[in-house]
């Protein structure tokens, strides 16, 4: 059970803290904060430089604390609250399905990390 949550924990932080640097540092295809910014700003999101910095923190912060184990309500709640955003901001409008830019995939990570949050981490933390 401990390997299956750390698999999980993993994956989903991991990628999670890498959609954070596609929106700090560009990396991975993104944007930078310069380029998430001016399209935060596009959707009404204003000052858009400060709230794509946020955003990225709090997805990196909480990516990277999911992974690891550590301070692990916290990182679950990091991630279940940018989803929470996104879903208002952004995919509520669209419907369900990711392919119609709606709110599947949010939803999915917020099952996760709120599942995660109430058994726990496991005892492999990092």
């Amino acid at each position: 059970m401990n390997t299956g949550l750390l698999i999980i924990r993993l994956v989903i932080g991991l990628t999670f803290a890498g959609h954070a640097t596609q929106k700090l540092f560009g990396w991975f295809g993104g944007y930078g904060l310069k380029g998430t910014g001016g399209w935060l700003e596009s959707i009404g999101l204003k000052p858009g430089y400060l709230m794509a910095l946020l955003a990225g923190l709090a997805e990196l912060a909480g990516g990277l604390l999911f992974a690891s184990g550590i301070w692990f309500p916290v990182g679950s709640a990091l991630i279940i609250l940018t989803m929470l955003i996104a879903i208002v901001t952004v995919h509520g409008k669209n419907g369900y399905w990711v392919t119609q830019n709606g709110i599947e995939y949010n939803v999915a990570l917020i099952a996760i990390s709120l599942g995660l949050a109430l058994v726990g981490p496991g005892s492999l933390v990092l």
